[in-house]
């Protein structure tokens, strides 16, 4: 509510004036007090230190995330064993060792928490070995959260429980990776308990995914080996032909990715060996050749390789 839109209940005068220090707006024709206890949505400004310049005087810290088992809002005690002038502390160096020990122990008293702070740890590291954003990593937390809270983790591993995470936030933020992908960067746990787990939160947690398309794929591919738009654009016209006429049902949509961008390549004169989009889509080239012979015979294309 502001000063444009309010009228002064008792005069009808809209010579408001907004007083942020006491957090109230009153008229100043009558000096009616018409709205109290204001809330400042601004930042909060203070320059600490003695000279008043000081260079960084926001108060705020780190905004909130999930990728920290305190979400970010706890304290933590510098290793550095200054003060915020920069000069050193006058404590014992054993007293401030106590002192973050009990610290860290403090944030991590019970087995749940400890348990959080290994899985957001290992969330975070596959994340970036993926090379998928923030967003992603972030979401895969609050899935992670979300299982922990139900007991879904309870008699499972945490890096099967961490895995199929990482898989269900990323195709739920529309940057698929398959599960091979993520089996490759996972620890000590196999492609099929990975998608056993996926599954089991997505019934237990009420997800609701739509099933990672062909065409999801085709930025990422195209991205890797290097190839033009023009190889893109016609990457995604056989894909969408085979998704028209229902051709695309119980394949792998990488490898029908994989293999409608190696036809595109050559057809538009930018030709990729099998070897290295198997290897960028992650597959093998037998299985790109029969995917790839089986789109000609299917969509009829000319072909004379």
């Amino acid at each position: 509510m502001t000063e444009e839109t309010v009228k002064c209940p008792e005069c009808m005068s809209r010579n408001l004036k907004r007083d942020d220090v006491r957090g109230e707006i009153s008229c100043i024709d009558c000096g009616l007090v018409v709205h109290e206890d204001i809330v400042d949505v601004g930042a909060e400004w203070r320059v600490f230190g003695d000279s008043g310049k000081g260079v960084d005087r926001e108060r705020t810290g780190p905004k909130m995330t999930p990728l920290l088992s305190d979400k970010g809002l706890s304290t933590e005690i510098s290793p550095m064993n200054r003060d915020y002038s920069g000069a050193a502390l006058q404590m014992n160096r054993s007293q401030l060792y106590r002192m973050r020990k009990w610290q860290r122990r403090a944030r991590m008293s019970d087995v749940k928490q400890r348990n959080l702070a290994v899985a957001l740890q290992e969330i975070s590291r596959m994340c970036n070995q993926l090379g998928v954003p923030k967003s992603v990593s972030e979401h895969s937390a609050t899935i992670y959260r979300r299982a922990l809270e139900s007991q879904t983790c309870r008699g499972r591993s945490i890096s099967s429980v961490v895995a199929a995470s990482v898989y269900l936030g990323c195709r739920d933020c529309n940057v698929p990776r398959t599960l091979n992908e993520v089996c490759d960067h996972a620890r000590g746990v196999g492609r099929k308990e990975i998608g056993r787990t996926a599954r089991l939160l997505m019934r237990i947690l009420r997800l609701k995914m739509a099933r990672p398309t062909p065409q999801s794929f085709t930025p990422r591919l195209c991205s890797l080996l290097g190839v033009p738009i023009n190889v893109e654009t016609q990457t995604n016209e056989y894909l969408k032909m085979l998704s028209e006429r229902k051709l695309d049902d119980g394949k792998a949509p990488m490898s029908l990715t994989a293999a409608c961008l190696y036809i595109a390549a050559i057809k538009q004169g930018h030709r990729r060996t099998q070897k290295e989009i198997s290897d960028a889509a992650n597959i093998t080239e037998v299985t790109l050749r029969n995917r790839y012979r089986d789109i000609i015979n299917m969509l009829q294309i000319p072909w004379d390789n």
